[in-house]
């Protein structure tokens, strides 16, 4: 299984233009490990990216992005509020003392003007006072697609169901991201697995 993506220069009309360059990424939303929950990332050549193993839970409140070694590149962790529900991603495993790299708060339907559709507020370094730190993740209710958008408007990356190279649709678990190359690949991979957790898809 493989996917292909690049992330390169956005786009103010919320496409990713065919010109750019850009990355793509296969996510099988299965874990490797037998009997386990989590989801598996696939570069364009069909090689092992990146990997999640939640084991025996499902949806769990910490999550560890890892890669191909084991090594973890973020520690994502579920803080409960009282409407919405809201994730930190934390550099590494370095959560204790640390402020987070990134904060994700889903958008409640009561909160928000547009209530037909699943939304979520992203900020880098807790600075809201940026454009190039604010992020949103714009999708519809129980559907796998969605896009990640920046600040200024413009289209950092889009999640869709993966085809095949005959055309057929695949699987709801299998997923195709590409992303303009200029952005952080674990970042936006972590954003994908947030927007996985909480539509209890991981």
């Amino acid at each position: 299984m493989a996917p292909k993506i690049h992330p390169h220069l956005l786009s103010a009309n919320n496409s990713i233009n065919s010109s750019e360059e850009r990355e793509k990424y296969t996510i099988w939303l299965k874990s490797l490990v037998l009997s386990s929950n989590g989801c598996t990332i696939y570069d364009s050549n069909g090689n092992l990216a990146y990997r999640i193993d939640n084991y025996d839970t499902k949806c769990s409140s910490q999550v560890y992005l890892m890669d191909l070694k084991g090594n973890v590149l973020c520690t994502l962790l579920r803080k409960k509020l009282r409407i919405n529900e809201h994730w930190n991603g934390y550099m590494c495993d370095q959560v204790k003392k640390v402020k987070p790299w990134f904060q994700v708060k889903k958008i409640s339907k009561v909160l928000s003007k547009k209530n037909n559709g699943f939304s979520c507020q992203v900020v880098l370094g807790g600075d809201k006072s940026q454009t190039t730190s604010c992020f949103k993740i714009q999708g519809c209710p129980r559907k796998s697609e969605f896009n990640i958008i920046r600040g200024d408007g413009a289209l950092a990356a889009e999640v869709k169901r993966k085809q095949s190279v005959g055309g057929v649709m695949l699987g709801n678990d299998v997923l195709s991201l590409e992303m303009v190359s200029n952005m952080d690949h674990s970042f936006i991979i972590s954003l994908v697995v947030v927007h996985g957790l909480i539509s209890h898809k991981i």
